[in-house]
Order: structure tokens, then sequence, then C-alpha cells
């Protein structure tokens, strides 16, 4: 389908058709050079075709050839489906769907709710994240699934717990935080595939001083603003993905000592004052042009079918509201017997954040 750019009466069938997810991608000949890059990467339904392909860094970049993981698994419920961000890296949706799996048999934890991973083609969102670009990022509530299927409505309004006490966003609420959310979190960061485990400072230091497991991989978990109410898995570039801008190995440690203090000081939440006396910069979108140069390419690639897309989970069909929030879901304090093959435990296997938008203050 070939519409051109010159007329109004085009730009306008365009945006219609990319608003009821009719086209996958960006025409070729209604494509600009450039342009306000979350506006571009947020109007496109469905992946480009081909090889799955990270290009650039996690707060810079896109993917190529994503595939989503379905709405519903045996141990996971997908959340805010309208968003449309369950896209990424198959080699992150194959570990989600493992690590579901693992916390079910072995942590006692009934089932992953799982927040925005990326955008079909990747790239800067319109809102939420300033990473999660490049299919490598999935966030995961800290409410664990409920034993039903959550209809559509109730996955866009209710809301995930946040783990710490009221007005004190430095301090866990024991009220809330079991044994059980230490044990999910332990297990995510035990892959070697994942590169990082975000966490507020509050639960990073309660980590710190109950964890009594094997703490190789807890210098995986870094403190990092926000993230109270979901933590946020990060893993490697994938082998060979030489487009991939791998991020600066976790320092040596724990990370338990005078790194995680800093964030109980008052300088990361100061807020900012700006100069009066200089001229005070506009915030500037980020351009297309400003991106990986594959990502114009992506942007602009074929679409898989929709048939296609539905092979990795479709849409749900489901429409109707609930009246009320579902009951909070139990859940066991202590973990099931491992199996006989898991008896020993886990898998053994400078530092940026997520870039969150939102700060503190």
């Amino acid at each position: 389908m070939a519409l051109s750019s010159a007329s109004p009466f085009s730009r306008l069938a365009l945006a219609a058709l990319l608003a009821l997810g009719l086209l996958g991608g960006l025409d070729p000949e209604a494509a600009h050079a450039d342009g306000v890059a979350k506006e571009l990467f947020g109007a496109v339904a469905l992946p480009s075709k081909g090889k799955a392909t990270s290009y650039g860094f996690y707060a810079k970049g896109c993917i190529g050839g994503a595939v989503a993981i379905p709405t519903d698994g045996p141990n996971w419920q997908a959340m805010r489906l309208s968003r449309n961000r369950r896209w990424g890296n198959p080699m992150l949706i194959s570990l989600l769907e493992r690590f579901s799996q693992d916390a079910a048999r072995l942590d006692g934890w009934p089932g992953l709710l799982l927040g925005d991973i990326s955008q079909p083609r990747g790239g800067p969102m319109k809102s939420g994240h300033a990473s999660h670009q490049i299919g490598l990022d999935a966030d995961i509530w800290l409410t664990p699934m409920p034993g039903r299927t959550l209809t559509a409505a109730e996955r866009e309004n209710i809301s995930a717990r946040s783990m710490l006490k009221e007005n004190a966003f430095l301090t866990v609420d024991d009220r809330v935080w079991t044994k059980a959310h230490a044990r999910v979190i332990m297990r995510a960061a035990s892959y070697p595939e994942v590169e990082r485990i975000f966490v507020n400072p509050a639960i990073k230091k309660k980590l710190c001083d109950t964890w009594t497991g094997d703490r190789t991989n807890l210098g995986k978990v870094r403190p990092y603003y926000g993230h109270d109410y979901h933590f946020h898995i990060r893993i490697h570039c994938p082998p060979g993905a030489v487009g991939c801008k791998a991020q600066d190995p976790v320092p040596a440690g724990d990370g338990c000592g005078k790194p995680l203090a800093w964030w109980f000081t008052k300088e990361p939440w100061a807020q900012h004052k700006p100069d009066p006396t200089k001229p005070q910069p506009k915030p500037r979108p980020i351009m297309l042009s400003q991106l990986p140069a594959a990502c114009t390419t992506v942007l602009n690639a074929p679409a898989v079918s929709s048939m296609a897309a539905a092979t990795f989970g479709g849409g749900s069909n489901a429409v109707a509201f609930a009246e009320t929030a579902p009951p909070e879901p139990a859940f066991s304090e202590e973990p099931p017997a491992a199996p006989a093959a898991a008896a020993d435990g886990f898998e053994m296997l400078p530092d940026y954040g997520p870039y969150p938008y939102t700060r503190p203050y």
C-alpha cells in the first residue's frame, strides 16, 4: 500500500491505519528521513521481518525481528496489553518463560505478572521508560500472579503493590515483603543471561541484610530510583550481536557496602535547582537520526503478518470489566521442596541504570 506524504488526506489515512494496527510498519513512501523517534516507533503495531537483532544501547536503540511473549502462560500473565509492549529479543522471551516455571517450581511464587518489555520494533517510548529500547529489558511486578486469569480491564487498571512503607520510600514494609519476594529476585539474578536486576535501594538493603543463601549473584541486584512496585531484568547482548552495545560490567562484590550507603544519604534525592543567572535549555526529543543508523532500516522494514504475530501470543479477547480488584494471592513463606536435580540451590553461573523519567522529587 503506497500513500503519498504530500497529501493531507494521505497523511490522515496513514495515521488512522497505524492507530487501528492495520499497518505493521511505516510505508516506505510515507516514511520520513527523520522525525521524533518516540512518535515513529510508538506508531508501529507489528515487528519487522527477519532475524531478531538488537541494535544500539538499552536506552538508545531498536530491535528488528522481535517476538512477543503470549499474553498468558502456565506461570505468567502479561499486564497493560493496550501498550503493545510485550515484544523482545527471543533470548529474553525464552528466559522469562523459563524463569516463570522455575520460580513456581522452586520458590513458591505462583506466577509472574509481566510489565513492559519493548515495543514491536523497540526504540524510544512515548511514556514510562528511557530504556527498554532493544528488547533486552523486562519489568516484573512484585505482586504475584493470582490464581485465575485476569480480564483485559483488570490488566489495564489494577496496580502492583509497593514493597515500601507509606511515606517512607527507603524503608521496606515487613507486612508486605516476604521471603518469597527475596527468592524470586535472587532466582532472576541467578541466570547467566541476566546482566542486572534493578530494585529500589530499600529492597537492595533488605536483601543485603537478610539473604542467607548463595550471595554470588547479589551484586547483580542494583539499587535505583523507583522499582518498589516491580523489579527490572536486563540481560546481556546476545552472543554475536555486533550491533548491540554492552553495558559496563557490574562491579565486583555483593554491592552491599559504600555504594549502597550512598543511596541513603540526601545527595541522590536532592532536587535540582537551576542556576537563575543562566538560561535553561528546553528539553529536546530524541530524533530518529540520533539512533543507530540500522534503526531507520528497522523502522521502515516490512512487517510480519498479523497471523505470524499471533503465533507469538497475539492479543487478549477478554473485555469484561471486573467490579472489584482481584483478591490478594496467597503464596508460601517457605520454598517448596526442590527436586533432586536442583538440590544444590540456584544455578551457578561505570554503573548505568534504567534511566527512568521520574525522580523522587
